[in-house]
């Protein structure tokens, strides 16, 4: 094969005089340029045609794949922490079931009253007052507040706060004033105490 005789022909080929209906006495190394561009095109196109919507579809599948295997290693350790999430829950809900049986029901109110007012004359405090506000209803509780005023001494009015914050049911204590009585050598404090009833869904007392 004299491939510097065919580099010659081609050099010297006038590619005006070209045509299509005579490729066949072309020199074979134009034939062989000619069908290698051919099949080029063709792969080109057919690649173009058939496999770029394939690979399309193939990289929808494979960042479906990802999604889906991303949910079930998800899932897999909600089920696998499940035991313990039931636990949890379980464990919550004796919480808060001991909690609403520290909360007063509206009939229980008066006999709070009465244990917070024994709680003052035991640490023998002189009761100015102790007044009941409107309840103020909350999504899930109802407020009751209510002003306490008390005179005594400074150890007596401790010892009556902390008698006060370990009753049985929930009594929470705020703005608290405290200021010396003219001339009685003692302590007036007046604060605003607060205690919760449970309300549920049906907006009324849980327990009787």
């Amino acid at each position: 094969m004299n491939f510097s005789g065919e580099w010659r022909r081609l050099r010297e080929l006038d590619w005006r005089e070209l045509d299509i209906k005579e490729a066949g006495g072309w020199p074979w190394s134009l034939q062989l340029i000619c069908c290698l561009l051919v099949l080029g095109l063709t792969f080109v196109g057919m690649h173009w045609y058939l496999a770029a919507p394939k690979a399309k579809d193939l990289a929808d599948a494979e960042r479906e794949e990802r999604e889906l295997m991303r949910d079930y290693r998800h899932k897999a350790a909600q089920a696998a922490s499940l035991p313990v999430m039931r636990d949890q829950v379980a464990e919550l809900e004796a919480r808060m079931s001991t909690l609403r049986e520290m909360l007063p029901t509206g009939t229980e109110i008066p006999s709070l009253i009465d244990h917070i007012s024994e709680t003052a004359i035991d640490n023998q405090l002189t009761i100015d007052f102790i007044r009941l506000r409107s309840p103020v209803a909350q999504e899930f509780y109802i407020e009751q507040p209510f002003d306490i005023q008390v005179r005594g001494d400074y150890h007596r009015i401790a010892y009556f706060l902390a008698g006060v914050a370990g009753l049985p049911r929930i009594v929470t204590q705020h703005d608290f004033t405290l200021e010396p009585v003219d001339g009685q050598g003692q302590l007036r404090l007046s604060m605003l105490a607060q205690t919760y009833r449970y309300r549920p869904s049906g907006g009324e007392d849980a327990r009787p």
